[in-house]
């Protein structure tokens, strides 16, 4: 197994571990606040073969999901930071289909990029698109799968962009 996906699914179960080791008396599905943590390789599409790993956190709040003919939309906002201590502060918009016990969740955010040791991604300001499945695990819990696509819209001198995949863990409280 590649040394790089074994670390981060390592720190994926250890995540997974303390936040189930919280007691589940004292968290209420019915509550409105979601943190997402999330732990995958950043910049996987590279033509220099140098991918970093990443870690982030993400908040949401369901009492301001809007239900609209499009679907069901949510503010997000968000930190990701990768072992070469590039960072990425984020917030935008959410949407969240569900399917059974399947979600299926789409989201766009702006932010503000810095690149630490990392890839130069031509810009601060750079826009992030992800799409995730998810699946309800036990109620106020969900584990999914997302990837994500990093880019400045060539707003900046070059735009090489940055593809990543993560491993999610939703908690509602």
């Amino acid at each position: 197994m590649n040394y790089k996906i074994f670390k981060i699914l390592t720190i994926f179960l250890v995540l997974i571990g303390l936040i189930k080791s919280i007691n589940a008396d004292e968290i209420k599905p019915s509550d409105s606040h979601q943190l997402k943590f999330f732990s995958g390789v950043f910049d996987v599409n590279t033509d220099s073969k140098k991918t970093s790993e990443l870690f982030g956190i993400q908040h949401s709040n369901e009492n301001l999901f809007r239900d609209t003919f499009l679907g069901k939309f949510s503010p997000i906002s968000g930190f990701m930071i990768t072992a070469d201590s590039g960072s990425y502060f984020y917030t935008g918009v959410q949407a969240e289909y569900k399917i059974g016990k399947l979600n299926l969740t789409p989201s766009f955010s702006p932010g503000l990029y810095s690149m630490g040791d990392g890839k130069d991604l031509g810009s601060p300001l750079e826009f992030k698109s992800e799409i995730q499945l998810s699946i309800d695990l036990l109620p106020g819990t969900k584990l999914g799968y997302s990837q994500s696509h990093l880019s400045n819209g060539d707003l900046g001198e070059k735009n090489p962009g940055a593809d990543s995949y993560m491993f999610n863990f939703m908690k509602s409280f």
